[in-house]
């Protein structure tokens, strides 16, 4: 069975998802892939702490300041996961299957999706314990 708690985080993950997808986008106008993606990381990171803490996680007994030091520590994780996706999706396998158009927005998208279960249980267990 699916936890109500792991629903609202999936929701709350797809939103703050949604913005960093969507600053990458407009970063890239101006930045080179990898530092777009992690400056719309920030972005995307910043928006789903403050929604976990407000929607996902109230009851955790950690201050605030241990909570965003492992979130900022399961996420740079997440960070890790999310460009070496979206780097071999878009200079690799996207390619070799023929897929040049939008590559690097397609291998973003599911370079994000990528760490969502390791994010769920590592903020569940140290974020927000």
């Amino acid at each position: 069975m699916i936890s109500r708690r792991f629903l609202a985080f999936v929701a709350v993950s797809g939103f703050a998802a949604a913005a960093n997808f969507g600053s990458r986008i407009a970063f890239s106008q101006f930045m080179p892939y990898v530092p777009a993606i992690v400056a719309a990381f920030c972005i995307g990171l910043t928006t789903a702490f403050v929604l976990n803490r407000r929607l996902v996680f109230r009851d955790s007994t950690r201050s605030v300041h241990q909570q965003a030091l492992w979130f900022t520590l399961v996420n740079l994780f997440a960070l890790v996961q999310t460009i070496v996706i979206s780097l071999l999706l878009a200079r690799h396998a996207l390619p070799a299957l023929g897929m040049t158009a939008h590559a690097d927005t397609i291998a973003h998208a599911v370079g994000v999706a990528t760490p969502v279960l390791t994010s769920f249980f590592a903020h569940k267990h140290l974020s927000f314990r």
